[in-house]
């Protein structure tokens, strides 16, 4: 067989990893090579996935090429429901054709005897040779050198394609990255706004406090001081979010964190549980919020809480 030409032509395989801190799950890529008389492409597709689940598409023959593909893609995704597909064809030049001429003989046998019943001409030889079976496509024997060059061809055009698939998903990455930040700083910006807010501030709780603690006095004169004390600490629980924006702080830190870790692989499923962790708090400061304007703050937060997972849920 001649010597194989690998053919790049959709994306630049020069990577710029340094860059690069986030890779999408959502990418397509393809590559092309030859060797002698065959060409083929490879077409390489990804999607979310909770994990890696690859699915190949494979011409008949070359059914041994899976394994070695899906050992290639796991060498280079950790995670994503990722499509390979291989389209093979051979130059026209080198189709040999034969005659069969067990069929021919039949045909011509079944024509002799519809002259006998049917008063007509003869089938013209053309017409023969243009049923299907008569002539056959040959393949060409090849020998186990050259169908072992092949599939190292073949496997190493599939590297190039999911070279090119992992660069167009780290380039998705650099934009998801920058929409990350972005909703992490609104997020800041919402927790700065909770905190300055009048039913967060000190003064504004002590005064709150006083007006439930006189009426649970007048309600309930008889309480016991102990219920009393718990009472008073339970209010004062209920009433107070600086915890709450205190573990907002801490994430909104812990999320810029994973945005420049330098680990792509991983960052998804951090910030995946990072996001629910920014839910769970966004819920308690709603809750406890006995202030309409300290409220709008706890929903708006929640609204931009819930497109930053939406986001998460691409990246790898």
């Amino acid at each position: 067989m001649a010597r194989g030409v690998l053919h790049p032509k959709i994306y630049d395989t020069e990577a710029s990893g340094d860059l690069l801190t986030l890779a999408s799950m959502t990418g397509f890529a393809r590559a092309d090579a030859t060797l002698g008389p065959l060409s083929w492409t490879w077409e390489v597709k990804s999607v979310n996935g909770r994990a890696l689940d690859v699915r190949c598409r494979l011409p008949s023959g070359l059914e041994a090429l899976e394994l070695p593909a899906r050992q290639l893609v796991a060498a280079r995704l950790k995670r994503g429901n990722v499509n390979l597909a291989l389209q093979v064809s051979r130059a026209a030049s080198a189709t040999l054709y034969r005659l069969n001429r067990e069929l021919l003989h039949q045909l011509a046998g079944i024509v002799r005897e519809a002259e006998e019943i049917v008063d007509a001409a003869a089938p013209r030889i053309d017409g023969l040779l243009g049923l299907r079976g008569v002539i056959e496509v040959v393949e060409a024997e090849d020998s186990a050198s050259d169908r072992q060059a092949r599939d190292a061809l073949m496997l190493e055009s599939l590297g190039v394609a999911l070279d090119r698939l992992a660069a167009a998903r780290l380039e998705e990455g650099v934009r998801l990255g920058a929409v990350l930040e972005a909703q992490i700083a609104e997020m800041d910006r919402l927790t700065g706004q909770a905190a300055a807010a009048a039913a967060a501030r000190p003064e504004t709780l002590k005064a709150r406090l006083r007006e439930q603690i006189a009426a649970l006095m007048e309600a309930g004169a008889g309480l016991p001081e102990e219920r009393l004390a718990q009472e008073v600490a339970l209010l004062v629980t209920r009433g107070d979010v600086r915890e709450e924006l205190d573990r907002l702080r801490s994430h909104i830190a812990a999320g810029r964190e994973l945005l420049t870790a330098g680990d792509p692989a991983g960052a998804g499923r951090r910030l995946d549980f990072l996001s629910q962790e920014f839910n769970r708090e966004a819920n308690t400061l709603c809750s406890k919020s006995g202030d309409v304007e300290l409220t709008r703050i706890g929903l708006d937060l929640k609204l931009v809480i819930d497109r930053f997972r939406e986001q998460v849920q691409n990246l790898e």
